[in-house]
């Protein structure tokens, strides 16, 4: 799964590099307020009836099936519903240009709302292999769409041709790849609804957790300040998307099978996060060290007032990326409940914050928002972690000061270093520095790393892993 995000995010980084050239932040604006409209109206049908079919080790025939009937019947009722939302969310915008906007993507929900649910197995198995090649596949397809048609019309439709596409090669791909044929049935509504229905609440809190700043933004800083922060958010947050998602997405169905058994969950738990801290803190820490070159070069000049939100959002998406793993934790040991609860809380400290945060600092503001939120809200999601899988707080320091401590220092070194460059002029001069930053922030987070991993009498974690897996590769290079 993680090679997967690999795969998909290089081609979504080459995806974002060409959109961001041929088109205009406001024109990212635009579909972010038509996705918010959407995904708003999504999570009326978001029971996630996927992870309730994996987390039921004795899911049937009609479990399935009565999922798959579920996601038909509200596609068609999301379809008919942005339909009649698309002028008053027009008029909420000022935009007359969603109107048919969000009439075409609606399209998109209708036919999602077919696809294979027999998918689902894929990952109830645990194969990745197969997961891996649904998914690349959409990818690649709704790429060339969205690229090519970018370059054609050179406006915000290109963006809704790449959308629609990935929509029609999914369910035409689901089908071919699995041989599973769903059948309308709703004869396990009740059983799924009373597992999914923690779900659909936290589903529900994860949307006012993402998306309500882009109602704020949009509606008071309009389209232009929106495509900022929405690109700003997307970078920031790589780590956490494109390294730790694809983790626990992974991870999950494992959690579910040794639920039962508290130690060895705590013992998985503990491995992974660990894993986490060493690859998504660093990286996330690292893109605020480098954000002015890498906007400058990657996306051009007419992005640089996205550099300030780039570099506060990515300490955003370290304290996230240590904290995402839990999700998967609560709702594999049946108490989807506790992330609902830990979830209300985030929302109800960001929601007035953003307010604040907006009006004294603008567009900035909202950066600092979300930072300070995530700093609040994590001895919270901690202690409800410490006392289900009964671990010390001793214990989840112990896999992860190492990596952390070697951020900080690799940002301060970075830092320095960017300091001393100076300005930026030209694409050449930010590559230089690009280069420069990347390699001598590395250097400094594997030696302090490999230098304190030694100091502590190299204790299992993260760093054994990786040296074994590097030993065992050059000694099959070599052979």
């Amino acid at each position: 799964m993680v090679m997967f995000k690999a795969f998909e995010r290089s081609i979504g980084l080459i995806s974002t590099v060409i959109l961001a050239r041929l088109l205009v932040p406001a024109d990212f604006g635009l579909i972010m307020m038509a996705m918010s409209i959407i995904a708003a109206l999504e999570l009326l049908g978001a029971f996630s009836f996927d992870v309730a079919l994996i987390q039921n080790r004795d899911a049937s025939r009609e479990h399935y099936d009565t999922a798959w009937t579920c996601n038909v019947l509200f596609g068609l009722s999301c379809f008919a519903m942005l339909l009649a939302l698309a002028a008053p969310a027009a008029h909420f915008y000022d935009e007359p240009r969603l109107l048919p906007l969000i009439a075409t993507l609606g399209v998109g929900n209708l036919i999602g709302g077919f696809e294979n649910i027999g998918i689902v197995a894929f990952r109830k198995n645990l194969q990745f292999q197969q997961e891996f090649k649904f998914l690349a596949a959409k990818k690649v397809i709704s790429f060339t769409v969205t690229v090519t048609a970018a370059y054609l019309l050179r406006n915000y439709w290109a963006l809704v041709a790449g959308m629609l596409t990935g929509r029609i090669v999914g369910v035409i791909i689901s089908y071919v790849m699995q041989a599973y044929r769903p059948r309308f049935c709703l004869q396990k509504f009740n059983e799924l609804f009373s597992f999914s229905k923690w779900l659909l609440a936290n589903n529900f809190i994860f949307f006012l957790v993402h998306r309500s700043a882009d109602f704020v933004i949009g509606r008071m800083l309009g389209a232009k300040s929106l495509g900022l922060h929405g690109i700003a958010y997307e970078i920031s947050n790589l780590p956490t998307t494109e390294m730790v998602a694809p983790i626990n997405r992974a991870v999950f169905p494992g959690y579910a099978k040794i639920a039962s058994d508290q130690a060895a969950l705590r013992d998985s738990y503990l491995k992974v996060t660990s894993a986490i801290a060493m690859f998504a803190v660093p990286a996330a820490t690292g893109i605020a060290g480098v954000a002015k070159a890498a906007v400058f070069l990657l996306l051009g000049d007419k992005w640089l007032d996205a550099v300030v939100l780039v570099q506060v959002l990515a300490f955003y998406g370290a304290i996230g990326a240590l904290q995402t793993n839990t999700g998967p934790v609560y709702i594999a040991i049946g108490k989807p409940r506790i992330l609902t609860v830990t979830s209300l809380i985030y929302v109800c400290t960001l929601l007035p914050l953003l307010l604040v945060g907006i009006n004294l600092h603008s567009l900035p503001g909202v950066a600092w928002a979300f930072l300070i939120v995530a700093l609040l809200n994590m001895p919270i999601n901690l202690a409800f972690l410490m006392r289900e899988l009964n671990i010390s707080l001793g214990l989840l320091l112990a896999g992860v000061w190492r990596p952390i401590l070697g951020a900080a220092v690799m940002y301060g070194v970075v830092s320095q270093i960017s300091y001393l460059f100076g300005s930026i002029t030209d694409s050449h001069q930010a590559a230089l520095q690009l280069s420069v930053l990347v390699l001598s922030g590395c250097l400094t987070f594997v030696a302090l790393v490999l230098a304190s991993w030694h100091l502590a009498g190299r204790p299992e974690g993260a760093e054994q892993w990786v040296l074994s897996n590097v030993q065992q590769r050059l000694a099959r290079w070599g052979a």
